[in-house]
C-alpha cells in the first residue's frame, strides 16, 4: 500500500508540475519510467537519447528519467503509458508480443545468425515496421535497444550439449516462445517472476536460468550457479516505447526531433552495452563461474521444432522468411 502511494504521489508531481512547467516556460517534458538500475547499459542509453532530444529540439523536449521502478513494474508502467498518466518507457521485446504478435519472431529460437544479422534486421525496414506494431495498442516503438544474448547457467553442473538439459528445471520469463523453446531442448521450463528467481535457486526450486551476463551480475546469481553455457539461444531486443496519447499531443517537429534523438541513441547504448557484456565476463571469471562456449549447432537443431511450428501461421512465416533473407 505504501508503494502503491508512493507512485500516484510521483504521478501527481509528474502531471501537475510538468504541466505548469509547461505553461510558464513552452518547454514540453515527457516522463520515462523503467525499471533497470542507473548503473545498466539501457538507462546509459536513455540518459544518451535524453542528452541528444534536448540537443535536437534546443532545449524545447525535456526527458525526465525514473529509474529503477520508481513508478511500479515494467507491466505498471505499460499501464500508465496506455492511459496517459506517463510518455514513455523500455520494455522487452517478449512483453510487447503480449499486444503485438508479430513481436514474437523476435525470440523464435536461432533465429538470428549472430548480433550483425540481428542489427540489420532492428535497423532496418522490417524493424521500422515493427515498431508500429504496437500503436493500436497505444504503445509507439522508437527504437530497438541491444539486451544481449541469452544463455543458460545451472548450480550443479555444465550445459555442454542439449542433452544436459534433460530432467533440469529452468526458469523462463513468463513467454510461450521461453517455455516451447527450453521444453523443446529437453529441459522442464518454470515460468517465474525475475524477482524470486535469487531464492528460487537457493533453495533448488529451480536448477538454473538463462540471461545475459549483465543481468546474471546485476542480479547476483552468480553467487549461487557456478556455470555458464553460452549456447546463445536467443537476442530479445529491448523496446523504446512512447504511449500514443503523449505522441498524438506532440507536434509534427517535435515527433522528428525524438524519432531522430531515438535513432542516434542506440549506437551509444550498443557500445555501452558491449562495455558492460566485457566487464561481466570478466567478474564473473574472477568469482569462479565456469565458462563454456559450446557447440550452437547442437542446440539450434533440437530448437528447430520450435521454428517450424511458429512458421505454420502463413504471416509469422513471411516474418520469419524476410528475416532469414536478410544478408
Amino acid at each position: 500500500m505504501i508503494r502503491k502511494t508512493t507512485i500516484y504521489i510521483s504521478l501527481f508531481s509528474i502531471l501537475f508540475f510538468g504541466g505548469a512547467c509547461q505553461k510558464i516556460t513552452e518547454v514540453k517534458t515527457l516522463s520515462f519510467a523503467h525499471n533497470m538500475p542507473v548503473s545498466h547499459p539501457v538507462h546509459l542509453g536513455i540518459l544518451s537519447l535524453q542528452k541528444k532530444l534536448a540537443e535536437q529540439s534546443d532545449g524545447k523536449l525535456i526527458l525526465k528519467i525514473y529509474p529503477d521502478g520508481q513508478l511500479g513494474s515494467e507491466r505498471e508502467v505499460l499501464e500508465l503509458l496506455q492511459i496517459g498518466s506517463i510518455a514513455m518507457t523500455k520494455v522487452s521485446a517478449a512483453a510487447m508480443a503480449n499486444f503485438a504478435p508479430e513481436y514474437k519472431v523476435l525470440g523464435v529460437p536461432y533465429i538470428f545468425r549472430d548480433k550483425a544479422h540481428l542489427f540489420k534486421t532492428l535497423d532496418g525496414p522490417l524493424g521500422e515496421a515493427l515498431l508500429q506494431k504496437g500503436s493500436d495498442y497505444w504503445l509507439r516503438g522508437l527504437c530497438f535497444y541491444d539486451a544481449g544474448s541469452r544463455s543458460f547457467y545451472t548450480k550443479e553442473k555444465m550445459i555442454k550439449t542439449p542433452d544436459d538439459l534433460k530432467d533440469l528445471k529452468i526458469r523462463v520469463m513468463n513467454d510461450q516462445m521461453s517455455v516451447d523453446m527450453v521444453n523443446a531442448l529437453g529441459a522442464s521450463a518454470t515460468p517465474m517472476s525475475f524477482g524470486e528467481l535469487y531464492t528460487a535457486l537457493q533453495q533448488g526450486v529451480v536448477d538454473g536460468a538463462e540471461n545475459n551476463p549483465p543481468s546474471l551480475v546485476s542480479s547476483n546469481h552468480y553467487e549461487v550457479c557456478k556455470y555458464y553455457s553460452l549456447d546463445e539461444h536467443s537476442f530479445v531486443p529491448d523496446v523504446v516505447l512512447i504511449g500514443t496519447k503523449f505522441w498524438n499531443r506532440l507536434s509534427p517537429q517535435e515527433q522528428a526531433w525524438l524519432k531522430t534523438a531515438a535513432k542516434e541513441s542506440v549506437s551509444a547504448q550498443k557500445r555501452y552495452w558491449a562495455k558492460s557484456v566485457a566487464e561481466c565476463m570478466q567478474k564473473l571469471e574472477a568469482a569462479g563461474v565456469e565458462i563454456y562456449r559450446p557447440d550452437q549447432s547442437l542446440f539450434a537443431a533440437k530448437a528447430k521444432r520450435v521454428l517450424d511450428a511458429f512458421s505454420k501461421d502463413p504471416e509469422m512465416k513471411k516474418l520469419v522468411d524476410q528475416i532469414q533473407e536478410i544478408q
